[in-house]
């Protein structure tokens, strides 16, 4: 069992290698400058490898072509790898379009939604007065007896 610290690297320069590849080596117009790397993660044992890549666009046929682009290229990419890392055993790789764009999108559309509340309060409130004047909790006959007690 290899330690995590060695697992971190070797994930590092996966996703190192598969993102000059994919800039550089592969001629695959599904993929171009449409995919990003943006993580990897390898189990404990150096025997699989997860890459994670977001692509840029909006379209549901673009996302699907660049995922059947990568499967394509699945076997350049682990011998890219392979090459750069010197190991007794290649990990295998696989490829899962990450979440972190729609996540964020949904984030900001909430945020969105609380600042136009937050808005509606404001404008509800403003000019609004105390019910019962600043403190409505203290009298005059609290304000005798702190006086008495004090002296």
């Amino acid at each position: 069992m290899a330690d995590n610290a060695r697992a971190k690297k070797l994930a590092d320069l996966i996703q190192e290698v598969v993102a000059e590849k994919l800039q550089r080596g592969i001629k695959d117009p599904r993929l171009g400058t449409h995919v990003t790397i943006t993580d990897t993660r390898v189990t404990g044992d150096l025997r699989e490898a997860t890459v994670f890549y977001t692509v840029y666009g909006d379209d549901d046929e673009e996302r699907a072509s660049a995922a059947a682009g990568l499967e394509s290229a699945k076997g350049i990419l682990r011998s890219a790898v392979g090459a750069a890392a010197g190991t007794k055993f290649t990990p295998t790789l696989a490829f899962v379009a990450d979440a972190l764009p729609e996540n964020a999108k949904a984030i900001e559309d909430l945020l969105d939604r609380a600042r136009a509340s937050d808005a509606r309060v404001r404008e509800a409130s403003s000019g609004a007065t105390y019910a019962g004047g600043a403190d409505p909790y203290r009298k005059a006959d609290d304000e005798n007896d702190e006086d008495a007690a004090s002296e």
